[in-house]
């Protein structure tokens, strides 16, 4: 048990239900499966809830998102019932409470009037063991194979997943490494999944791959070296989005890719543009004219290989079609590696200074490679508890999600539902508030959901219908953290405010 201090707010009365106080002032938390003991001043092994005064009481501030916060005040007295926050407040589900155990209502369901429309918002945050992380690392660098076991602190929390264009990938969590395996397993893979959710950084490791540091929204740092570029594209798109600009300026360019590498004299852009065949022939499996497919072993070094000399991955000169001062310019992905040549006498490469347009266009390719970050996205089933929070009847909340009735955001972000049955959501989380996350230590994270939907509709899911309350009585009697979306590249970002 841990000591903090009191929230401002009132305690959710919802949370209160069924809470017994035994003689010196101990009561049980029943917000989730663990049944916490908390005494008077303390909060329970969550953090989430303590108890004050003898009541169980939610430590966090209700979270509001504020679209024009310059005309909403939260400040006690200064709180005037403007009806204006019905349509610029939107209330989240961070510090709402849970539903558990399953029977009782969502601690908050409001209802505000959207242009002219009853609408009801059910506000609630969810208990998830079944839910994991999806992160993107843009890199070209080897990390692991696929299906590599990730470690974090020693224990699997994931794997690695398949590739994608720029990008390598991993899946983390899951209800077999929360709930499946070892009680250490569990506890770090949750406290993994609850770092990387609240945007902090993790420790990760590759079975026989790399050590990488991830925070979403940052670049990666993979065995100690922080990644700048994602690459502009594979050595065929690469070949193609520059061939024109280097044409005139040298007689071939490859472009060395773990994937895909190019060279420009066979691809179609060469051949387009009319170039002399340079008669160089690289190693690997040729595919289309021009595209190679593994010249070398996935690495760390040009194009995401293993090759640091690059001229090692030229299997022949041809000298019936190459000549003496060929020039060759061979170039990565991010433009991060590039190097110059002219062939001698005798066909061979020769290192030379490289002319300044060739360097310019290699500067070009670097220029085009977009910032190497890691997006971390939360992925989780919403079960029984939620829909039992909502309606009576969960089956016509799902089906209402699934026509696109009822929309759901998590933390007032965006959240997409995955086709098929049941209430699958994922969401980035650097669109979501800070600290938008939680936890039990069943374990489970706890997370922020909102549904939202006309009243009409709600009624007709079999709503709680005798539980909507206005939105202007919840901001009276709460004091909420406001939170403001601020533009970010068409990404959700916020800065925050205690009122």
């Amino acid at each position: 048990m841990t000591t903090t201090h009191a929230s401002t707010d009132a305690p959710d009365e919802a949370a209160l239900n069924a809470v017994k106080q035994t003689a010196d002032g101990i009561i049980t938390c029943d917000a989730c499966p663990v049944l916490c003991r908390i005494r008077p001043g303390k909060t329970g092994a969550c953090d989430r809830y303590g108890n004050i005064d003898g009541r169980l009481t939610r430590m966090d501030p209700l979270t509001v998102l504020a679209r024009t916060p310059e005309l909403v005040r939260f400040a006690g007295e200064e709180w005037s019932g403007n009806p204006i926050a019905a349509t610029d407040v939107f209330v989240t589900g961070i510090g709402a409470g849970t539903t558990y155990p399953d029977y009782k209502p969502a601690p908050f369901i409001v209802a505000s009037e959207i242009d002219g429309v009853d609408m009801v918002t059910v506000v609630s945050e969810g208990i998830f063991s079944y839910c994991g992380l999806k992160v993107k690392i843009d890199t070209d660098r080897h990390i692991g194979m696929e299906c590599a076991p990730v470690r974090a602190q020693g224990e699997q929390v994931g794997h690695v997943t398949t590739a994608e264009y720029g990008s390598q990938m991993l899946s983390l969590g899951g209800v077999q490494h929360l709930t499946g395996g070892s009680k250490r397993e569990g506890v770090v893979t949750c406290e993994t999944l609850l770092t990387l959710a609240n945007r902090g950084a993790a420790e990760l490791s590759v079975d026989g791959g790399a050590s990488i540091r991830v925070q979403a929204g940052k670049a990666p740092v993979i065995d100690g070296v922080s990644e700048r570029r994602m690459r502009v594209g594979c050595g065929s798109a690469t070949i193609g989005i520059f061939a024109q600009q280097w044409c005139g300026l040298a007689d071939e360019v490859i472009v060395v890719d773990d994937h895909i590498t190019g060279v420009l004299t066979e691809h179609q852009a060469g051949r387009f543009l009319g170039m002399r065949p340079a008669g160089l022939r690289v190693r690997g499996r040729r595919s289309t004219p021009g595209r190679y497919f593994q010249v070398a072993n996935p690495g760390s070094f040009w194009g995401g290989t293993d090759v640091t000399d690059p001229l090692s991955i030229i299997e022949r000169i041809d000298p019936k079609i190459a000549w003496p001062g060929l020039r060759l310019l061979m170039v990565s992905t991010t433009g991060e590696h590039a190097a110059w040549f002219v062939l001698d006498e005798a066909l061979q490469p020769v290192p030379a200074q490289m002319p300044p347009a060739i360097a310019d266009v290699v500067a070009r390719v670097g220029e085009n490679c977009e910032p190497a970050l890691c997006t971390v996205l939360f992925m989780a089933g919403a079960g029984g508890s939620l829909r039992a929070g909502t309606t009576e009847n969960p089956v016509l909340l799902t089906r209402s999600v699934q026509r696109g009735e009822t929309r759901v955001t998590m933390g007032g972000a965006p959240a997409y539902v995955w086709p098929g049955g049941g209430i699958t959501i994922m969401v980035d989380v650097d669109a979501m508030p800070e600290n938008a996350f939680g936890h039990v230590p069943t374990p489970a994270l706890v997370a922020p959901v909102e549904f939202t939907l006309t009243l009409a509709d709600y009624a007709a899911v079999g709503g709680h219908v005798g539980r909507v309350r206005r939105l202007n009585d919840v901001l009276r009697e709460r004091r909420p953290r406001s939170v403001t979306p601020l533009p970010r590249c068409g990404r959700g970002r916020f800065a925050q405010r205690t009122g």
